[in-house]
């Protein structure tokens, strides 16, 4: 049985599972990471609306760190200490997916953002409750999905070459995404297992980065890109 197996009166991984505090760290370092970039892409706004969403969105990641900080130390743990091993894989994430225009900085806040919150949320059902509500918490929405759906919807619909230039981009996106969940796993045994047993086996990782592709054609259909 899966990570959908939630309904199961025991959960799949258990609240001291070492695992645990692996993902807390590395969704911890995930939020400061938005911080830092939101913050930096609201310079390309072409408007202040536009200026103070991300600056909002900015904002919400900060009190996600927050939360993952606190939840870390209540485990007895230094919360810069357990993010160190996950710098370098989400930085180079974002070096290599590091928009060059404010549509693209709208779409990786939207469609990004959200590959990275569909893999956690997977496992989320599968977890201690104590566990899973900090995960849906801080990866729950930041409210910029209005806003993003029609800066951008309304910018491919007056031009085809922009639409094509940002299918592209999304497609980069999940890619890149992916390559870097994986490598994550790969490197952090503690993870990976978290995710094994959360998910059944090898097979249920595969459906599970099955179903993020799904969602993330959906995303992309809502804002046009299709």
């Amino acid at each position: 049985m899966g990570a959908n197996s939630a309904d199961s009166l025991s959960p799949a991984v258990a609240a001291d599972h070492p695992g645990v505090s692996e993902l807390f760290a590395v969704l911890a370092y995930g939020e400061i990471s938005a911080f830092y970039r939101l913050a930096d892409d609201a310079r390309m706004a072409p408007t202040l609306a536009g200026r103070v969403a991300l600056a909002r969105m900015a904002g919400a990641e900060i009190r996600h760190f927050e939360t993952l900080e606190t939840a870390l130390t209540e485990r007895g743990l230094d919360v810069y200490e357990a993010m160190a091993p996950y710098e370098k894989a989400l930085d180079d994430y974002h070096r290599s997916t590091h928009p060059s225009t404010w549509l693209e900085s709208l779409v990786k806040a939207h469609v990004g953002d959200g590959i990275a919150a569909d893999f956690y949320l997977e496992i989320a059902g599968a977890l201690d409750p104590s566990v899973g509500t900090v995960v849906r918490e801080v990866l729950a929405e930041t409210g910029h999905s209005e806003f993003v759906v029609h800066e951008v919807s309304e910018a491919v619909r007056s031009s085809t070459k922009e639409k094509d230039r940002l299918m592209l981009w999304g497609r980069r996106l999940l890619g890149e995404a992916i390559t870097q969940a994986q490598f994550v796993m790969a490197q952090r045994e503690e993870l990976t297992d978290l995710v094994l047993t959360a998910s059944g086996d090898l097979n249920g990782v595969a459906a599970l980065f099955d179903r993020m592709q799904q969602r993330h054609a959906e995303r992309m259909a809502v804002l046009g890109l299709v």
